[in-house]
């Protein structure tokens, strides 16, 4: 089974080896064919940083397929969202054992979570090297 996750987008920008890509994130219901009648659907906007040689006779508004591995998609989700979560809960449990109030142990959680965010910012170029993204031109054709 192949664990890679794919979106096709248009290229916005090309700078070198930097290549921004919008893409149109689309929640899993998107595709129904009532859903434009439904709410629950959304569908947002997102510019995706590629960073790679672009491939030959890539050019501003030229379709491609950005992908990146499960487990690339799996480290970001928990860099960015399992850790910070298991920090805070950490530290509200330690303070209210500690004998804090619920409001001083609330504010603890998210002020440990502010040095954490600025960690992973300082590190963001060593993760952007484990987390990467591929971009391949889609062919198009003309008639």
């Amino acid at each position: 089974m192949d664990n890679t996750i794919r979106h096709e987008g248009v290229v916005e920008r090309i700078e070198g080896t930097h290549i921004q890509v919008r893409i149109l994130q689309t929640s899993a219901c998107a595709g129904c064919k009532i859903a434009s009648h439904c709410s629950a659907s959304e569908s947002k906007e997102k510019i995706i940083d590629v960073h790679q040689a672009p491939p030959a006779g890539l050019g501003v508004g030229d379709s491609v397929m950005v992908s990146t591995s499960g487990a690339a998609a799996g480290k970001a989700l928990l860099l960015g969202f399992g850790f910070p979560l298991l920090l805070l809960l950490v530290v509200v449990a330690l303070m209210l054992w500690l004998g804090q109030g619920e409001g001083a142990a609330a504010l603890g959680g998210l002020a440990v979570l502010v040095p954490y965010y600025i960690v992973l910012w300082l590190c963001r170029d060593r993760i952007a090297q484990s987390v990467s993204f591929k971009i391949d031109k889609l062919l198009t054709y003309k008639y």
